[in-house]
């Protein structure tokens, strides 16, 4: 696999390779909410996103530049279950079967869901980097194509055509928050997006239990964390690759944690306000203004990337206001 960064060039070309594959997704102003802000707020709705989440994008990029003979041959993956979502919505539409490798932490609708897609599931271990062992075993025996979920350039180049369009969609904004996971999503996010505002701010966030970006940026070199402590299973790889490292490090300017405690509560207020159903991953970039992890200067124009749709919000009582 290929290590070297995809430019702004290939994150053009990737939007122009998915186009009718995946969705533009809207964006919306958030107020009113009530929750009180002394900032504007505005949602970029990947929650939305054919499949359920902006997997859909980097999988169908890398689906759509494998040789003929290397697609026909299969995909496998290992997935916390929205990549492995993205990679089994890529495979039915070009019509080759799918492998996904899932830690035993996946929630039951999600590999329900694979199933749907027509994917075969596997579960292999208690976190993400097991799982993914695992499909790489898969892969050498069998000669089907892996797909990483997050260090494949084929794969930032299409998380990256986010920013493409919230260039068009909202191009006055001051700041963007993104939640981690792996890196893959603000690592080809946040290079597009400077490259088109250079003045632009962009703020990740993990969870307090899978701080894997956060140590790493702070140690200067990839770290692995002993262990994982978050229900919010799609940010939780116990370690991330070099070229997420080095893309977080050039382009984010810091990376803020949030508890599950802050995400559930997060994940509430969006549907109780918004009607957003979203997974606690999606509501880490709320948690982060609502927990004051951190704060917008008044009057700044906030994006917040709300990455993938979940239940985690719904039949909660009614989030306190802040």
């Amino acid at each position: 696999m290929s290590t070297t960064a995809p430019t702004l060039d290939d994150v053009t070309a990737a939007a122009a390779g998915i186009a009718g594959a995946v969705r533009r997704t809207p964006v919306m102003r958030a107020a009113p909410l009530r929750d009180r802000f002394a900032f504007d707020v505005t949602f970029k709705l990947e929650c939305l996103q054919a499949s359920g989440s902006f997997k859909a994008r980097g999988a169908s990029n890398k689906v759509a530049l494998l040789d003929p003979a290397a697609r026909a041959r299969g995909l496998v993956t290992a997935s916390g279950g929205n990549h492995g979502l993205g990679v089994a919505y890529a495979a039915a539409r070009a019509g080759v079967p799918a492998t996904i490798f899932l830690p035993a932490s996946t929630p039951k609708s999600k590999v329900e869901k694979l199933r749907a897609w027509g994917a075969e599931t596997r579960i292999e271990g208690a976190v993400w980097d097991e799982a993914n062992a695992a499909a790489l075993v898969h892969a050498e025996k069998t000669g089907a194509a892996y797909l990483h979920p997050f260090a494949d350039p084929a794969v930032i180049a299409g998380q990256g055509t986010i920013a493409l369009e919230l260039a068009e969609q909202a191009p006055d904004l001051d700041i963007l928050v993104i939640s981690i996971g792996g890196g893959g999503l603000i690592a080809g996010v946040a290079p597009a997006a400077r490259a088109l505002n250079p003045k632009l701010r962009i703020i990740g966030v993990e969870p307090v239990g899978a701080p894997t970006l956060h140590d790493s940026v702070a140690a200067g070199k990839l770290v692995t964390l002993d262990r994982i402590e978050t229900r919010a299973g799609t940010l939780a790889p116990r370690r991330s690759e070099q070229i997420n490292l080095d893309l977080i490090a050039a382009h984010v300017e810091r990376i803020v944690l949030v508890s599950d405690a802050q995400m559930e509560d997060a994940a509430a207020a969006l549907w109780f306000d918004c009607g957003l159903a979203v997974e606690l991953s999606a509501a880490a970039a709320y948690a982060a203004l609502r927990a004051r992890a951190f704060v917008p200067p008044d009057g700044a124009r906030v994006g917040l990337l709300i990455c993938g749709a979940g239940t985690d919000g719904i039949d909660r009582a009614a989030p306190e206001p802040v």
